[in-house]
């Protein structure tokens, strides 16, 4: 799997760092996680710098793309160059976006004739697009999905996960991120050992293709 997270500046910290850690989790071998911004590096809303792994233009390769949310999205949902630079195919690709990037999808002409959802702050905006907005974490019509609400991004991870490895690969990395005794359990030490050592693999890869 060729996972792409895109970024961009103002974007939410967690939206980004939460799916990354949550893809790396998965440990396989030939799968690979990255990080695709316009520029070398960009800022979060809170002023976190990250330097990108490769070009935005490079999800064309990719099975999957996943487009970050935060304030950079009003600007980038008009953004000519930036859209510009995408050449997605929901035949192919998984295609999904987390809070307010569904204002990106719906500017990619992705959303058209769909339902989703999104940050409720942007909700009458991506609905002045002609996009049906429902109030719901989670939302796929079949390769394009949206989720909105931070946490949301375990569902849109989890979808990504059961459609590449399965289901029983989704339910172990999720069961890894539960609180302890919510979910996780400390007889569960032998299983979360293997997630994390796996997520400590996939991030060394993924920071050598810097």
């Amino acid at each position: 799997m060729e996972a792409a997270i895109i970024t961009f500046d103002d974007f939410t910290d967690i939206d980004v760092f939460f799916m990354w850690d949550l893809l790396n989790r998965v440990g396989d071998p030939n799968s690979r996680v990255r990080i695709l911004g316009e520029s070398e590096k960009h800022a979060s809303s809170t002023g976190v710098e990250i330097r990108r792994h490769g070009h935005i233009s490079e999800t064309s390769g990719c099975d999957v793309v996943l487009f970050s949310s935060g304030m950079g999205t009003r600007r980038k949902r008009t953004d000519a160059e930036f859209l510009s630079a995408f050449r997605l195919d929901s035949e192919r690709q998984l295609i999904g976006s987390m809070c307010s990037g569904a204002l990106l999808l719906a500017a990619l002409g992705l959303l058209e004739g769909k339902s989703a959802t999104t940050y409720p702050t942007v909700r009458t905006l991506l609905e002045s697009t002609g996009v049906r907005v429902v109030e719901q974490p989670f939302v796929r019509e079949g390769n394009i999905a949206t989720a909105a609400g931070c946490l949301a991004a375990q569902y849109l991870a989890g979808w990504v996960i059961e459609e590449k490895f399965g289901a029983a690969k989704r339910e172990e990395v999720l069961r890894s991120i539960q609180p302890v005794g919510e979910g996780l359990y400390f007889s569960d030490t032998e299983q979360v050992a293997g997630a994390h050592a796996t997520r400590n693999d996939g991030a060394q890869t993924a920071s050598a293709a810097r």
